[in-house]
């Protein structure tokens, strides 16, 4: 009798077949999303090197918290990236779900890639702007395909598992950037850069043209082949966006993402400016809080999955475990106060870590989320609207803090503290339950 049949009303869907090698498209997935972030991150490494450009606005006659014209073109800059990240989800999602995941991925790092390494070129903050525009574009299709993959290639209740395994890539990418990024600048100065990190996404696109995606992906679970009727084939579009788990999920993305924007882009300037840290002597505390970051990820990934095989329902796995996220984000608030009680750094980053670890396992659950609720023919073309929801409130996050964070930073803490329970008080509203639709509810001693 096979495990499918077994299955609980409610519960995962378990693939007794499932060959190992979706661990093997679970690393490729890892590698695509560490060069990812390492090709986004590289402008906020550079950071202080920047002040020496002309056309980025320091001014030396004044102290590191009043360079208005230095920090508004910084911000500008990150803010067309994230504009041009949402924009593009709104096409990409669509396109991978069309074209299929490995040649709608393969299109993505191509683009990303060549953006990357343009940025070596510009000479001016517009030729930032556009660099990071096409960035930005590329970049969009790596959530999409990637969860779609995911979706293609996994179980139920190893979603959020594999999801927080190739996530963690985006915290690993700050273990290696800051070294790659150092020797390179050291060398041949910041545009070399952007050179050495782009570059490596050519290679992991030779690597995915190789392996033989489509020849070897399983068939569609019974729990993806219950939820086809979700949507309408001929008109899958019009279908997902009138379905309330959309903009459950899509809420969720933007008032959560743009913290996770604010870690990526400000921490090496938070600990230069509070603590007088040069990317040199600030790479262990980087470096700290993503090592906790990569457990966050992997560990809040597994923990839903983990209530799932001790028979809890998708419904309760996916929200206990995004609640118990959103509560360890809270200590956040106490950041801005760190640097008076203690003047070394660890502190803030030690509650940076945790809640940085936690906004990663909230990213792994809320992610499967949307293989919870639609087919994989659907998946990308959803995560991508979620993906545009979060780059737009990561962009009106990135314009609060360039106008708040020297000044008033209890504001930007108070904010991303409590973003994650806010998200999932909507969440609930919206989709009270999830999990395939044509299921009975549990009895709430069974969930």
């Amino acid at each position: 009798m096979s495990a499918a049949s077994l299955e609980r009303p409610g519960s995962a869907s378990f693939s007794p077949h499932a060959s190992n090698i979706r661990w093997a498209v679970c690393f490729l997935l890892f590698l695509a999303t560490t060069i990812n972030y390492m090709d986004r991150s590289v402008f906020a490494f550079i950071e202080p090197q920047l002040h020496n450009a002309a056309f980025m606005g320091w001014d030396f006659t004044k102290d590191q918290f009043h360079q208005k014209v230095f920090d508004n073109n910084f911000g500008n800059v990150i803010i067309v990236f994230q504009f041009a990240y949402g924009i593009g989800f709104l096409f990409a999602g669509r396109i991978i779900d069309k074209l299929g995941t490995k040649v709608g991925y393969a299109c993505a790092i191509l683009i990303w890639g060549l953006a990357s390494m343009s940025h070596s070129l510009v000479s001016s903050v517009v030729g930032f702007c556009i660099a990071r525009a096409f960035l930005g574009l590329g970049e969009s299709g790596n959530f999409p395909a990637a969860i779609k993959a995911t979706t293609e290639w996994f179980p139920t209740e190893e979603r959020a598992k594999a999801v927080g395994w190739f996530n963690s890539g985006s915290n690993v990418s700050f273990f290696v950037a800051p070294l790659l990024i150092t020797a390179a600048t050291a060398r041949w100065g910041w545009r070399a850069a952007f050179l050495a990190t782009g570059s490596l996404g050519m290679a992991w696109l030779i690597l995915w043209l190789v392996f033989p995606y489509n020849k070897l992906r399983r068939g569609p679970s019974l729990t993806q082949e219950r939820l086809e009727p979700v949507v309408d084939s001929k008109h899958m579009f019009r279908s997902v966006i009138r379905n309330p788990g959309t903009y459950a999920f899509a809420i969720s993305k933007g008032l959560t993402d743009g913290v996770w924007w604010f870690y990526l882009f400000y921490l090496p300037q938070f600990l230069n400016r509070n603590y007088g840290l040069d990317l040199k002597h600030s790479y262990f505390y980087i470096v700290t809080v993503y090592v906790i970051s990569s457990v966050g990820s992997i560990c809040g990934g597994s923990l839903s999955g983990w209530r799932m095989r001790h028979g809890h329902s998708v419904n309760s796995a996916r929200k206990t475990t995004m609640l118990l996220m959103a509560i360890l984000v809270m200590p956040l608030v106490l950041v801005p106060h760190m640097d008076k009680i203690a003047h070394s750094p660890w502190p803030a980053t030690l509650i940076i870590a945790l809640a940085a670890a936690a906004h990663q396992g909230w990213s792994a659950n809320l992610f499967a989320t949307s293989t919870d609720m639609f087919p994989s023919t659907a998946v990308s073309t959803v995560v991508g609207i979620g993906g545009a929801f979060g780059a737009a409130g990561g962009a009106a996050f990135t314009w609060v803090v360039k106008h708040t964070l020297s000044l008033h930073p209890i504001v930007v803490f108070a904010m991303a503290a409590s973003a994650y329970l806010i998200s999932l008080a909507i969440f609930q509203l919206l989709v009270p339950r999830l999990g395939v639709p044509s299921e009975p509810e549990l009895p709430l001693s069974a969930a």
